[in-house]
C-alpha cells in the first residue's frame, strides 16, 4: 500500500504555499510575477509594507502586478512606517511610482479591508508549513511576531531578501536597504525563532545581473509580462549603473524568489549567528555575520550575549548558480 501511495503522490501535483511581504517596486514586481506564474506554487496572500514606496503605492503596484498575471491573490495594506524611524523612500532608484515612471494604469482591483498584520498571522496559522518570502523592510513581520510569537514555529522557511553579509551595502557602505530602512524590525525578526535564509544583495551582482543579451532574450518573448518586467526596471537600471558602474539590470528580489522557488539555485550556504546594528548611524542596518563562529569566544560573548541567548541564527546564501537563476526567471516571463 505504501508503494501505491508513493506512486500516486508522484502523479499528483502538490502546490506549495507562499506568503509574500513586499514594498513593491520594480524588482519586487518581477519577483511577484515569478511566484504568481509558477505552476506548483499557490501564493496565499501578498502583504504590502512601507519601504521603497509609501505603503499605498506599494499596495497599488502589487495589485497591478497581480492583475497583469491574471491572479486573484488578496493584497493587504501593512505598516506605513518603520517601527521607530522615519520612512526613507527609494524612489531615486525605482522612480517616483516605483515602476520606472512609465504611467502604467492603476489597477482595477482593490486591497482587502483587513490589515496585513492580521493577514500574516491568520495565513500562517491556517497554513502550517507555509514559505514566507520577504522582499522589503521587515516591519510587518516584526509586528506579526509581536502579536503572536507562536507563528514562527509554523513557517517552514523564511527566505529574506536583505542584508549585505559581505559588508558592501547598496544604501550605505555598510548596509543593504531593506535592513537599513527598519533595522529594529530586522533584529526582532532574527530573534523571533523563524527559519531564516538570508539572500543578500550581493547575490544579484556580477554574473547574476541581466546583461544586454539577457534583456533582449526576455523581450523576444514578445508578451506583455516580459515587456513589463524590463520596462518597470528601466529607472533602476540607470540608477544601478550610477551606483556601481555595472551595466544591466540587478534583480535582488527575483534572485531571492528564485531561492524560495528552487533551493538548488543556492550553491554555497552556511548557518551562523547574525546581528543587526541599530545604535550606530554610521553602521545602521549592518548585518554582522559570525562567519568564523567566534561570537561565543570570551572576547566576544558579552557583546553578543543577547544574540546568543536568542539563537539569532540564519542560513546565509553566499553564492548561487547564475545560469539556473536566470533560467528560473526566463521560465516565469516566457
Amino acid at each position: 500500500m505504501a508503494e501505491i501511495t508513493s506512486q500516486f503522490a508522484m502523479l499528483t501535483r502538490v502546490s506549495r504555499h507562499l506568503l509574500i511581504d513586499t514594498d513593491t517596486a520594480s524588482d519586487d514586481a518581477v519577483a511577484l510575477i515569478m511566484a504568481l506564474r509558477h505552476p506548483d506554487v499557490e501564493v496565499l496572500a501578498i502583504t504590502a509594507v512601507a519601504g521603497n514606496m509609501d505603503v499605498h503605492q506599494a499596495t497599488q503596484n502589487a495589485l497591478y502586478t497581480a492583475e497583469i498575471c491574471g491572479s486573484p491573490v488578496p493584497v493587504f495594506v501593512g505598516a506605513e512606517k518603520p517601527l521607530r524611524r522615519s520612512p526613507c523612500r527609494a524612489d531615486w532608484f525605482h522612480g517616483k511610482d516605483g515602476l520606472g515612471e512609465h504611467g502604467f494604469s492603476p489597477s482595477r482591483r482593490k486591497a482587502e479591508t483587513s490589515s496585513a498584520i492580521d493577514a500574516i498571522v491568520d495565513t500562517i496559522d491556517s497554513h502550517p508549513g507555509v514559505v514566507l518570502v520577504t522582499l522589503g523592510p521587515l516591519t510587518n513581520i516584526a509586528l506579526a511576531l509581536q502579536r503572536k510569537p507562536e507563528i514562527a514555529g509554523k513557517v517552514s522557511r523564511l527566505v529574506l531578501m536583505g542584508g549585505a553579509p559581505c559588508c558592501e551595502g547598496n544604501v550605505t557602505p555598510a548596509a543593504e536597504y531593506n535592513i537599513w530602512c527598519d533595522p529594529e524590525a530586522a533584529r526582532l525578526v532574527l530573534r523571533g525563532g523563524l527559519p531564516v535564509e538570508l539572500a543578500g544583495w550581493h547575490l544579484s551582482r556580477g554574473e547574476a545581473v541581466l546583461n544586454t543579451a539577457d534583456i533582449q532574450h526576455i523581450l523576444s518573448f514578445n508578451n506583455p509580462i516580459a515587456q513589463f518586467a524590463i520596462e518597470s526596471n528601466s529607472h533602476a537600471q540607470q540608477a544601478f549603473f550610477v551606483q556601481t558602474g555595472e551595466h544591466g539590470i540587478a534583480l535582488a528580489d527575483p534572485v531571492a524568489m528564485a531561492v524560495a522557488l528552487n533551493p538548488s539555485v543556492v550553491t554555497r550556504q552556511s548557518e551562523h549567528l547574525v546581528e543587526v546594528e541599530i545604535e550606530s548611524e554610521l553602521a545602521r542596518g549592518m548585518t554582522i555575520v559570525d562567519r568564523l563562529n567566534v561570537a561565543t569566544d570570551q572576547r566576544n560573548r558579552d557583546v553578543w550575549a543577547s544574540a546568543i541567548t536568542a539563537r539569532q541564527m540564519a542560513k546565509i546564501c553566499w553564492t548561487i548558480d547564475n545560469i539556473r537563476w536566470k533560467k528560473t526567471l526566463f521560465e516565469a516571463l516566457s
